[in-house]
């Protein structure tokens, strides 16, 4: 069967079709239509092609395992961050394995790991901080930013008319700052 075939379901209807009838077709699906951004995510932390490539494959394993046990509200974020999650520990093993020259920089390395480890808790966060949002200006961030759609396709996903789309994106924004500099861990 030709994946194209496929184009007009959304990721959120292959899921709940592959939990009704355990058909891991609906997830292939899925899966290949994400493939090139993991490998992209893989690539920019693990820094090489063929390690990037087996930790695609390592997260579509994960998925296999994972998206029937539990609803998965937002597929492609979910996947970017089990990429993100499976490098960074990909990276702290790799950094506790291997032996360290004499001359190996001590401080660049950890400040690598500091930056990395920062980025990740405010990603963390700043999920936390979503799901605090109310139901509208949530929808219309996760949209927006994180699927990337238009203000007139989120407009026709929701029901909302383009200024209440972007009222809702501003003042998302203005109350995801406030909760994120609220719930800030002290550095």
């Amino acid at each position: 069967m030709s994946r194209n075939q496929f184009q007009h379901i959304t990721d959120n209807q292959l899921i709940e079709r592959y939990q009704n009838d355990q058909n891991k077709e609906w997830l292939g699906v899925l899966l290949e239509r994400y493939t090139l951004l993991l490998l992209g995510v893989c690539m920019k932390y693990l820094k090489h092609e063929e390690a990037a490539k087996d930790a695609v494959q390592q997260v579509f394993l994960k998925a296999l395992n994972e998206m029937g046990k539990y609803p998965i509200q937002y597929p492609k974020s979910w996947l970017y961050k089990v990429a993100c999650n499976h490098c960074l520990m990909q990276l702290r093993d790799q950094k506790t394995s291997l032996p360290l020259a004499d001359n190996a920089p001590l401080v660049e390395d950890t400040n690598d790991w500091q930056d990395h480890h920062l980025k990740e808790v405010n990603l963390t966060l700043l999920e936390t901080c979503i799901t605090e949002l109310n139901k509208e200006q949530q929808t219309c961030i996760t949209l927006f930013y994180l699927q990337k759609q238009s203000y007139q396709a989120i407009s026709d996903a929701t029901g909302m008319s383009v200024l209440q789309v972007k009222s809702h994106i501003q003042n998302g924004k203005r109350n995801l700052k406030l909760l994120m500099v609220k719930k800030q861990p002290l550095q």
